[in-house]
């Protein structure tokens, strides 16, 4: 790729992510392009569409998320990993609208983008919550598609502020516990 072409594609993607994370998924690509300062032909040369832009942005997301919550699995404190892994999720949805509305499905699948980026987002939520509920710090019924809804309200409601986001993470993880040791 020739160096304008380059420098044009970086400048389509830092325009987009920030539009993206301010506005959410209803952005267009006309606007995008506008505030790159590029025309929608070469943002369509790059990206042919819209679901291409954004899928190369939430791969790039993904991955690091994916990244940061595997190394949890290396903690000795598999109930501090998990508050953790949930801090991540909600800081990430927190910090980027259009993060937020593809991980409540909001007419985008993360997880194919997450798939076509090389990662596999569902498996590393999956693998967080089988090493929590293996160490007994995370109740036994608790599946992936649980962690995603409570995700979602979390992101929804703890956009405000980050002691907003710590009580909601904090809520969500007490009532994660196994029963028995919900009061702790």
């Amino acid at each position: 790729m020739r160096a304008d072409a380059e420098r044009n594609r970086a400048r389509i993607l830092d325009t987009a992510i920030a539009a993206f994370a301010a506005e959410g998924l209803g952005v267009s690509v006309h606007e995008i392009a506008r505030r790159a300062g590029v025309g929608t032909g070469t943002v369509s040369r790059h990206f042919p569409t819209k679901d291409a832009l954004f899928e190369a942005i939430v791969a790039d997301r993904v991955g690091r998320i994916v990244d940061r919550v595997q190394a949890l699995a290396e903690s000795p404190d598999q109930r501090e990993a998990f508050v953790e892994f949930l801090t991540i999720l909600t800081e990430e949805g927190a910090a980027n609208v259009g993060i937020a509305q593809a991980f409540a499905g909001a007419g985008y699948d993360m997880d194919a983008a997450a798939t076509a980026g090389g990662y596999d987002f569902d498996a590393a939520m999956a693998a967080a919550l089988c090493r929590a509920q293996e160490a007994h710090v995370v109740r036994a019924d608790a599946d992936v598609a649980d962690i995603k809804a409570l995700m979602v309200s979390c992101m929804s409601r703890g956009s405000a502020d980050q002691a907003t986001r710590a009580r909601m993470i904090d809520i969500v993880a007490r009532g994660l516990r196994p029963p028995e040791s919900a009061t702790q």
